[in-house]
């Protein structure tokens, strides 16, 4: 019996200067791509309708600008728009639960408007959103949670905020500023340092 050739491990790197142009192409200034994934939950989804935004800094406390963040959440009603969720049946037509939303160049800003996720029973977790960032210097994409300052009862219920610390515990609660419209939360993510956001390993 022969042994079958090993193949190297292809050398990692990170994400280098070119997010944008594979990633968010129209950020990057290239016309003619459809924008990919900024629809998170469509135009049927029942809920309240939030804006959120924020910005990432590095150790240094310097805004990174070329960054981009996928999103994952459930609907209102706490349902994943995936087959493996008991209640996917009952997700509304257009609601993916998940988007790609990128850094402005010029400001460093991040942006999105979705619905308010609903409490995932099966989990026991609050509503959160669900956040993977990359950006160049990053090796590893970076996993983390936004969790809802209005929700103190179910965040005091949630098993991974009790897993923390008190004081990491308040990197992943977003801080809201309601307007005229809407309801609105800023997220900013700190990569290093004494405020690092708590990034989970998953």
């Amino acid at each position: 019996m022969t042994r079958p050739n090993l193949l190297p491990q292809t050398v990692s790197q990170t994400a280098g200067p070119y997010v944008h142009i594979g990633l968010a192409p129209d950020v990057a200034g290239l016309r003619g791509f459809a924008p990919l994934g900024t629809d998170i939950a469509g135009p049927h989804a029942k809920g309240t309708r939030i804006r959120v935004e924020g910005r990432i800094y590095d150790g240094e406390g310097a805004l990174v600008k070329d960054a981009m963040i996928e999103v994952w959440q459930a609907n209102a009603a706490g349902i994943y728009a995936h087959p493996g969720d008991p209640g996917y049946a009952g997700v509304e037509v257009g609601f993916r639960g998940w988007g790609r939303v990128a850094w402005s160049l010029e400001t460093g800003l991040w942006s999105l408007e979705t619905v308010r996720p609903g409490v995932v029973a099966a989990q026991g977790s609050a509503p959160h959103l669900s956040l993977w960032i990359v950006a160049r210097g990053i090796n590893s994409g970076l996993h983390t949670r936004m969790y809802f300052p209005d929700c103190a009862v179910e965040n005091a219920a949630d098993p991974l905020l009790a897993a923390l610390p008190g004081d990491r515990r308040q990197t992943l609660i977003a801080d809201q500023d309601d307007h005229e419209g809407g309801t609105q939360y800023r997220f900013d993510i700190v990569l290093q340092g004494d405020a690092e956001t708590v990034f989970l390993d998953v």
